[in-house]
């Protein structure tokens, strides 16, 4: 007994097919022929179109305060230092806001979203800064 591919029994798929390709005829080749799907169109559903509000300036979302706080430890000059480093602030800008945290104990830096807000108190924070953040009314 013979394995199938050495059987000479021929498979005829398409009797055009058969014309055009010769190896059909030899015993164990197999072709798939297929049909390409069609492609589809998508359609659109109608549906309900709700109108947005415009929201008013107050309506935004809130803002966080970075706060620092006047402490004992750090020299004036290392915090302008770091307001620079951190806020990208010129010199006179970051001795503005250290003279106010001296002066009146605290001075708002930022009004941020508050994953900006998170940053930068962190930063601060890592230079020894006593920093906090406050959600903005």
């Amino acid at each position: 007994m013979g394995s199938p591919l050495q059987s000479s029994a021929k498979i005829t798929i398409c009797p055009d097919l058969d014309s055009k390709f010769h190896l059909l005829d030899k015993p164990g080749v197999i072709f798939y022929v297929g049909v390409m799907a069609e492609t589809a169109t998508p359609q659109i559903q109608p549906g309900i179109v709700e109108p947005t509000e415009d929201k008013p300036k107050s309506g935004l979302e809130p803002g966080y305060l970075v706060i620092c706080w006047n402490d004992p430890v750090n020299f004036m000059d290392y915090v302008t230092h770091v307001f620079q480093v951190v806020f990208g602030w010129p010199r006179k800008k970051a001795e503005f806001h250290m003279l106010q945290v001296h002066e009146q104990g605290k001075s708002v830096l930022a009004r941020e979203s508050l994953e900006k807000a998170e940053h930068y108190v962190h930063q601060l924070q890592k230079y020894t800064l006593h920093a906090t953040m406050e959600r903005d009314e």
